[in-house]
């Protein structure tokens, strides 16, 4: 740093200000330090940083997924996208930590207390999962994905989570169902140990509340589940003409279940998948009627948040409740419905 104010004829501090993108530093002395910077190939000493700021400027984002579901799932790759992004435009780095099984709660949570990273971004979560209390006890600000759904979390003013409108999203796919004349609605559901999914049933149920309990089946957001769920609602109610299933994967595997079942779709039997991932939704025969949810924007809003934490400039709700940012949901029609 001494070399870096030598070299652009400025004192120490402004050449510090300008290296650790400080303000208050005119243009003209912001140049030079830049070009000297250049010029000297100067990298920071982050442990030095580290030291003096007590920041890492690391983020920890867990998953409690196993690594197959993540690295063959698109939503988590335009997740993490969004994730990315936000923080890399911040000068942070993103370190992923994955939930494999039991046994892996007391590694992450070994990790999350070692001080290594300044917060944590947590999706994906599953009842009662101990994530959240776990960076709770070290002090650690996280941000959630999904609503949390723990007993007590309704009232909890500490916590902050970004979620889509998935009960809203749900009534949209039924909505659309009923108005081209299908009245035998069933709906593949999501994990129901996760909010998400109980949200998207609730949707459904809004508009079919006297439906037939052989019309619902739970799925994994997987294709092999989607498809392992129409399976058994057609050997239940051969009868059922729609499916709305949670998700785009699992809306795939019912499609292609129905084929095999020779159904035609949406002659036959219409479908509307939950997300618009247009790697699955597009390439789907026919393509995929959808409900579009921004998931890289919701990765955008997790990691800007918690970056508002750390920075101390987020605010406790006026009100008991947990901070949260609820995106819209929109219908995307295609072929299938």
């Amino acid at each position: 740093m001494e070399s870096v104010a030598e070299l652009a004829g400025v004192s120490r501090a402004t050449a510090s200000r300008v290296v650790n993108g400080g303000a208050g530093v005119r243009a003209s002395l912001r140049e030079k330090v830049e070009r000297a910077v250049e010029e000297l190939g100067y990298v920071p000493n982050l442990a030095a940083r580290t030291l003096v700021t007590r920041r890492n400027r690391a983020v920890a984002v867990v998953v409690a997924e196993p690594e197959s579901r993540l690295f063959s799932d698109p939503f988590f790759a335009q997740h993490l996208r969004g994730i990315s992004r936000e923080l890399s435009s911040a000068d942070n780095q993103m370190v992923l930590l994955l939930i494999e099984d039991q046994a892996d709660y007391e590694r992450v949570g070994s990790y999350l207390a070692g001080g290594h990273v300044d917060g944590a971004l947590l999706f994906s979560l599953h009842h009662s999962d101990p994530l959240p209390g776990m960076a709770r006890r070290v002090g650690l600000p996280f941000v959630i994905g999904g609503r949390p759904g723990w007993p007590g979390a309704e009232t909890d003013r500490e916590l902050v989570y970004v979620d889509s409108d998935n009960r809203g999203g749900a009534r949209l796919a039924v909505q659309h169902l009923r108005s081209i004349g299908r009245t035998r609605i069933a709906t593949v559901t999501g994990p129901l140990d996760q909010t998400s999914s109980l949200d998207r049933l609730d949707g459904y149920r809004d508009l079919l509340p006297d439906g037939d309990a052989d019309l619902i089946a739970e799925g994994d957001f997987t294709a092999d589940g989607g498809g392992r769920a129409m399976a058994e609602l057609l050997a239940r109610r051969p009868d059922l003409d729609a499916v709305f299933a949670a998700s785009d994967a699992m809306a795939s595997g019912a499609l292609r279940v129905l084929r095999d079942a020779g159904r035609r779709v949406p002659e036959d039997v219409a479908v509307v998948g939950f997300d618009d991932v247009e790697q699955i939704a597009a390439w789907t025969e026919p393509p995929l009627t959808t409900v579009r949810q921004d998931i890289e924007e919701m990765g955008r809003l997790m990691a800007r948040l918690l970056l508002r934490r750390l920075s101390g400039s987020a605010e406790a709700p006026a009100r008991p409740g947990p901070t949260s940012v609820i995106t819209p949901t929109r219908l995307v029609v295609r072929g299938s419905a």
